[in-house]
């Protein structure tokens, strides 16, 4: 089957990674390395930071949630100064924008496919996967057929049912379909419903692979 769409990850592939929103919030508060990552990854059904991802917690009962996890963990934070470094995460990559547009101009379709929280995709808010959506939903044409965000659907990634929900939307079958994510975790089960994956440590070398995999330049 020839590839009909691509699908984005936002935060890590769009966007910067939020991740080094984490390690600098823990440098600047004297946290230990990765401890942040930990007290998220330490329940990834039922912590206080899926639950936010899928729309269960308000901003506030997140803070709440998530300072207790971390004093459990061993180390009171300011969870809505926390938030508050998450939310102001950088602007769009060129490269990715310049990439999207040329993915459309070969006639192919584009979706967004984010963890974020509720609010993430209002101007100046970010998501944890998101990043924001300054430079996306500003911009002069659609970038995306179809943003399909955790939050509002009450499913995160790496959720099998909102790959296929991404999919639905875009009126294509899985393996139609290329899947661009920083995370090895979120890309596992795309590429077992059968979408190729691309994961995204390095932006540039990403879209050389993309490149070859869709047989045309998008830079």
């Amino acid at each position: 089957m020839s590839h009909a769409a691509v699908i984005f990850d936002l935060g890590g592939v769009v966007f910067p990674s939020p991740i080094d929103t984490m390690r600098e919030f823990e440098q600047a508060n004297g946290l230990p390395h990765r401890f942040l990552s930990e007290v998220v990854l330490a329940d990834v059904e039922h912590g206080a930071w899926s639950r936010l991802e899928r729309g269960e917690l308000t901003i506030p009962e997140f803070c709440v949630a998530f300072q207790a996890e971390c004093e459990a963990a061993g180390h009171a934070i300011d969870a809505t100064a926390f938030m508050g470094a998450m939310g102001s995460g950088a602007g769009a990559r060129p490269a990715m924008i310049r990439a999207i547009r040329a993915i459309r101009a070969h006639g192919l379709k584009t979706a967004a496919l984010t963890n974020n929280w509720p609010g993430a995709g209002d101007a100046g808010d970010a998501g944890s996967d998101g990043g924001g959506f300054c430079g996306i939903r500003d911009a002069a044409e659609p970038l995306f057929d179809t943003v399909v965000e955790s939050a509002v659907e009450g499913l995160r990634k790496p959720d099998p049912r909102i790959y296929l929900l991404v999919c639905e939307r875009l009126g294509i079958e899985p393996p139609a379909a290329v899947f661009l994510d920083d995370l090895g975790a979120n890309l596992k089960p795309a590429r077992e419903l059968g979408m190729t994956t691309i994961k995204v440590a390095d932006p540039d070398l990403a879209l050389g692979e993309l490149a070859g995999v869709l047989g045309f330049p998008v830079s």
